[in-house]
């Protein structure tokens, strides 16, 4: 299996570049608003997205300057949704790391999400990247509409798969859609290269979301599943296939449990034996791998290259992920 480091190979220096532009746009006249945007780049995490823009770019075109402004515009704008969505969540860490509200209170974060979205607005409006801008901004209009169907439909758990898949395809896919299609724009690719990169992206991201769905069950062959999502009664694939193989009672029944689950611990358990048992793992990894598949096959479609093996490679980092 391939490191992250051996992916980003082919575009490290782009990669290296690009870090250093970004820094460079964060930058602020206010002492504290400098002091967090230092804190944010520090606490970065893989570098994911700017990755998946680069990479596309290359197998469709050619990375230019209007390549790493797409990259920093979404990373702009999905910061600024990750530091508004730990308010909303009254969430304190993000990876490890203690969050932007947590060190510096609620209002502090909202004003500095303000902060990273309009930077990223005014970094498109004065290079004229108004196609740019669009797909970006349609990726945070879907996410922000994915998250409150969730929420709408958690209240009453009963979200069907038609309905998941059209979450998570707002809600997680929408913003890898959006770096593949900013790459194969940005790059010179055609209107049916943006089409196809667009397509990709949502495959990778629907694949990735299942996959972060069944790290609730991942230890459950060794007796210590996280459950995270039955305590927060987020209905994942592998409950909903489950409950679609049972009688009505039974749905009935692990409702309750799952509406109970943070009262009552031992209903974790419960829930994910009966997951488990119905089947729900072994569906959620096949729709997984099947998503997957359909990313590969637009891939193939590119000649043979370094990017093209990068991104493949990328897919498989992805999904054999532990965290």
């Amino acid at each position: 299996m391939s490191t992250l480091k051996d992916i980003q190979a082919p575009v490290k220096q782009e990669m290296n570049d690009f870090e250093l532009k970004f820094r460079q746009s964060m930058k602020s006249k206010v002492m504290l608003l400098d002091k967090i945007m230092d804190y944010i780049i520090k606490r970065k995490g893989k570098q994911m997205r700017p990755l998946f823009v680069f990479l596309t770019a290359a197998i469709t075109g050619n990375i230019n300057e209007a390549t790493y402004r797409g990259a920093a515009l979404i990373e702009l704008l999905h910061t600024a949704s990750l530091v508004h969505d730990d308010v909303v969540d009254n969430a304190h860490y993000r990876r490890g790391f203690f969050s932007i509200n947590a060190l510096w209170k609620n209002k502090i974060a909202v004003l500095v999400g303000d902060f990273l979205l309009s930077k990223g607005l005014l970094l498109s409006l004065k290079n004229d990247d108004f196609g740019l801008l669009r797909i970006v901004s349609n990726a945070v209009q879907q996410m922000s509409e994915g998250e409150l169907l969730q929420m709408e439909k958690a209240r009453k758990l009963d979200i069907t798969e038609e309905l998941y898949y059209e979450v998570i395809r707002q809600k997680t896919a929408s913003l890898i859609t959006s770096c593949c299609e900013v790459g194969a724009s940005s790059g010179g690719g055609t209107a049916e290269d943006i089409s196809k990169m667009g397509t990709f992206g949502t495959n990778v991201g629907m694949a990735f979301q299942i996959k972060d769905d069944l790290f609730d069950y991942e230890s459950a062959a060794i007796g210590k599943p996280t459950g995270i999502d039955i305590r927060e009664r987020k209905m994942t694939l592998p409950v909903i296939y489950a409950l679609k193989q049972s009688s009505s009672s039974e749905v009935a029944t692990i409702k309750k449990m799952i509406s109970d689950s943070e009262k009552k611990s031992g209903n974790v358990k419960k829930v994910i034996e009966f997951v488990v048992a119905k089947g729900g793992i072994d569906y959620a990894t096949k729709k997984m791998n099947h998503f997957l598949s359909e990313a590969i096959a637009i891939l193939k479609t590119y000649p043979d290259s370094v990017y093209r093996n990068s991104l493949e490679q990328l897919l498989a980092f992805t999904i054999s992920r532990k965290t």
